[in-house]
């Protein structure tokens, strides 16, 4: 790619970081700014909220103005960002947007259970939108970087957004019934869009890539979560989460699970025993002590004992050596930012070192 040369041997490490082993060493994407820049046309910001988001050219346009500041050390690698916010199904079915500049908030739409299940509506004007952002970006970007998967969300997440959390718990003791008949039309109703998406951002050999959480993989690819489990009992997230989550894993050739703070841990054990998932990324949440500390080993060391692979965001290498040592380099993912290029070259040569001690 244009904006990274080695890709193709990035591409046998994703692999084999997806088979929980490893090539040559533990997966290692490494970003910092470029001391020279490429050459880019400064791109021209929309005068409209709304735009920053739905305006598929300045998304592209902006995307190439960053990739070419942008230094792709190890195994990182340039992709587009293409969804409208994070969760963007809730647009597809049913609810309307609240655009702010760096997020979307989605309102919610559905007064009771008994509302009518939605369907597949090809005219919705957000998925015309979002698919329209994910087509121009692959065309456009053919030969230099990704577009990826957008972050559509799914599950309990999902009808939350469109129920109103407060609401979806009550319904989760009162009405059961309903809710599993909710869920298992948003389960059928993710696919209906994501194979579309995947169709249109799918790269020579049917590999795909997911915004926001640095993963490719040789084929439909996705991260899945479940934030509201923070709210909710294992005993819970087992009936109203966990089966749909396993359905998910076996449409899809790769999946990634985004753990998300202290009060969802108490679900690994759970997760980790869906044979079908293949990875788990952990987030500490705002507050406690970073994804690399050490007080958090034991999280790590459940996932790989789980036969999952591990995605490690946001660390420094001090701290991605200690995992490794800890845990051996096989089924490790980081993401290391840098502050030069000498510093990211530094990174990539020291990791070769990493071994299980």
């Amino acid at each position: 790619m244009y904006y990274k040369e080695d890709w193709g041997k990035c591409k046998v490490r994703f692999e084999a970081w997806w088979n929980k082993s490893i090539a040559d060493r533990p997966l290692v994407q490494v970003e910092c700014s470029r001391s020279s820049p490429l050459p880019f046309k400064p791109a021209e910001k929309p005068s409209s909220v709304e735009d920053l988001w739905l305006d598929a050219n300045y998304r592209i346009d902006a995307f190439e103005e960053y990739a070419a500041k942008r230094f792709y050390g190890g195994d990182a690698f340039p992709n587009l960002s293409t969804d409208i916010g994070p969760g963007s199904l809730a647009l597809f079915l049913g609810s309307e947007p609240t655009f702010a500049p760096d997020t979307v908030w989605y309102n919610k739409c559905l007064n009771s259970l008994d509302d009518a299940l939605p369907d597949y509506d090809p005219d919705n004007k957000w998925w015309q939108a979002n698919l329209n952002i994910c087509k121009r970006g692959a065309e456009r970007l053919k030969g230099k970087a990704l577009s990826t998967i957008p972050d559509l969300i799914e599950g309990l997440d999902i009808l939350a957004s469109l129920r109103g959390t407060s609401e979806l718990l009550f319904d989760l003791v009162e009405r059961p019934e309903d809710v599993h008949r909710w869920l298992k039309r948003i389960n059928d109703l993710y696919f209906e869009y994501y194979d579309r998406i995947y169709d249109a951002v799918k790269d020579e050999n049917g590999g795909s890539a997911f915004v926001g959480f640095k993963v490719w993989g040789p084929g439909r690819v996705s991260k899945l979560q479940c934030d509201i489990s923070a709210m909710i009992s294992p005993e819970m997230f087992e009936e109203f989460a966990a089966p749909y989550l396993q359905e998910q894993c076996r449409k899809l050739d790769y999946s990634v699970y985004h753990l998300d703070g202290p009060d969802a841990i108490r679900h690994l054990d759970i997760l980790c025993s869906i044979p079908e998932l293949d990875a788990i990324q952990w987030t500490s949440g705002a507050g406690n002590p970073g994804i690399g500390d050490p007080v958090w080993m034991p999280i790590y060391r459940k996932i790989r004992s789980a036969g999952k692979s591990a995605l490690i965001l946001f660390v420094t290498p001090k701290e991605a050596e200690v995992i490794v040592n800890e845990l051996g380099p096989e089924g490790l993912n980081f993401y290391i930012p840098a502050e030069s290029e000498e510093e990211a070259e530094e990174i990539i040569k020291q990791s070769y070192n990493w071994r299980k001690q």
